[in-house]
């Protein structure tokens, strides 16, 4: 089961990307330099201040001032304190202390780069995207606030996010602003984008995100090779890198490389560092030893997917549906059917496709069996499409043609007209059609060929027999039976 097929692409995002927690976006480096001027206070104060901040003594405020005012004409080292206090969630002295900074330089970057930060825990976008943009304006060559003002940015005009990463490219030449654009198009599902920016970058160059967001990118895109080539550079890399690893046996699988997925299977479960299986990482395993015919061990897989968290009930829908298929696999129709069953009753809402499917178990089942039970089971898959004629109206022929085949597979010599009504319906349905298909016009010649036999050799209904035979001619020219049945005196 492809995971794209069980949930949206940004939930499919998320899942993946469970053992590597983005940083909070507010979050930057803090090896900018500094104006050139005389500065007062060490650095070791920096580290004292953190310190300070992390053990909060009883007099902390009377120790704070005195670092403030040992240090309040260095606008550096002011907005490391005021860092100081974000990373530990004091958002109010943060501001407080990236405003010092700016008290002492109107111009100080940094200082605007912090409080764009403390915008942005305080879910203030468009005040952040203000303050980021204000960084630019006083120091057009640091990166970081361009990244920060591409990634805020990104949720109202991506391509507008990018525009402004160019702008870096033309400020820094040597940047690698295509990783960064990358980076951008990756948040904001734009997968086939991410993978373009990526690609003018040396592989050499890329970080280890970097990599990951490529390789995900391109399995999301459908681009199997190209993502398994990238994960499997990283894994040069990082061999024990768990979100690496799951993209490897992912495109595997998809790639029908079913045994090289269960190598990297067995990376991801036994040798990563920080994996966070999920129930996808299980479906996968499963779906992979399927691929080797190994049923029993997938269903294993599927039955561990299954005890794992959920946060909707379709995903945990669509696990049941591939454990049902995984018994299919093996011939074990009662459990295929049995949780196809439940699959149908937890799902919140099944196509037309799923209770054909589930039909069609029914009538595989039948076909294993003998006697009574034979066809009690094809009565049960009789069931199942009659009940779908009142759901799905505009499928009425193929609905017809199922129970048409069901009524004879229940009365081959047609004695009990079990298949009559359902091929006179299904004549009915595709005669009325402007316009037909070759898949209609096959079920019309079947169809015409079950009531010709029929007026022939049950109700020895010579007319009635050649009304059909003319009808089967006019598709099927040279069609034999046609031509015998209108010979007849």
């Amino acid at each position: 089961m492809n995971l794209k097929n069980m949930y949206n692409l940004n939930e499919a995002r998320k899942e993946i990307m469970k053992p590597m927690k983005y940083l909070l976006i507010g979050a930057l480096m803090l090896s900018f330099s500094a104006p050139a001027m005389a500065q007062d206070g060490t650095k070791a104060d920096v580290d004292a201040v953190k310190n300070l901040i992390k053990s909060k003594p009883a007099d902390f405020e009377k120790q704070m001032k005195a670092y403030y005012k040992e240090n309040k004409k260095n606008p550096e080292n002011l907005v490391a304190f005021g860092r100081a206090f974000y990373e530990a969630k004091d958002t109010a002295n943060a501001r407080l202390y990236a405003d010092y900074a700016l008290q002492r330089d109107k111009q100080y970057a940094p200082a605007y780069i912090l409080k764009g930060d403390v915008a942005v825990l305080g879910e203030d976008g468009g005040a952040a995207a203000g303050l980021y943009e204000q960084a630019i304006y006083f120091d057009a060559k640091n990166p970081e606030a361009y990244r920060k003002y591409a990634q805020i940015y990104r949720k109202v005009d991506p391509k507008g996010a990018v525009a402004k990463l160019n702008d870096l490219r033309a400020q820094v030449p040597d940047y690698p602003v295509d990783a960064l654009i990358g980076h951008i198009c990756y948040i904001s599902n734009e997968f086939a984008d991410a993978i373009d920016a990526y690609d003018k970058v040396a592989k050499d160059k890329l970080e280890k995100m970097d990599m990951i967001e490529y390789a995900t990118s391109c399995y999301f895109t459908g681009k199997y090779e190209k993502g398994l080539s990238m994960a499997e550079f990283g894994l040069s890399k990082e061999p024990r890198n768990s979100t690496l690893n799951r993209m490897a046996m992912f495109c595997n699988t998809e790639l029908e490389k079913y045994n090289e997925a269960l190598e990297y299977a067995d990376r991801l479960f036994n040798k990563s560092d920080s994996a966070n299986i999920s129930y996808m990482d299980y479906v996968y395993y499963g779906n992979a030893l399927n691929g080797i015919k190994q049923h029993d061990k997938a269903i294993e897989m599927f039955q561990k997917a299954l005890d794992q968290e959920f946060d909707n009930k379709d995903k945990r829908a669509g696990v049941i549906q591939t454990l049902a298929n995984a018994y299919k696999g093996m011939g074990d129709y009662p459990n295929a059917i049995k949780y196809y069953g439940q699959y149908l009753k937890e799902v919140s809402k099944a196509a037309a496709s799923d209770y054909h499917s589930y039909a069609q178990l029914h009538v595989q089942h039948a076909n294993t069996l003998e006697g009574d039970a034979k066809t009690e089971t094809f009565k049960k898959a009789d069931d199942i499409y009659g009940n779908m004629q009142s759901k799905y109206a505009d499928i009425d022929d193929f609905i017809a043609f199922q129970r048409a085949r069901i009524g004879m597979y229940m009365d081959p010599d047609s004695k009990l007209e079990l298949a009559k009504p359902h091929y006179e319906k299904l004549v009915e349905v595709i005669e009325a059609k402007a316009e037909k298909s070759n898949t209609d016009k096959n079920r019309l010649i079947e169809g015409y060929r079950y009531l010709i036999n029929y007026y022939l050799n049950i109700k020895d209904d010579t007319a009635t027999a050649k009304t059909y035979a003319e009808k089967l001619r006019a598709i099927d020219p040279e069609n034999e039976i046609a031509k015998m049945v209108l010979e007849l005196k």
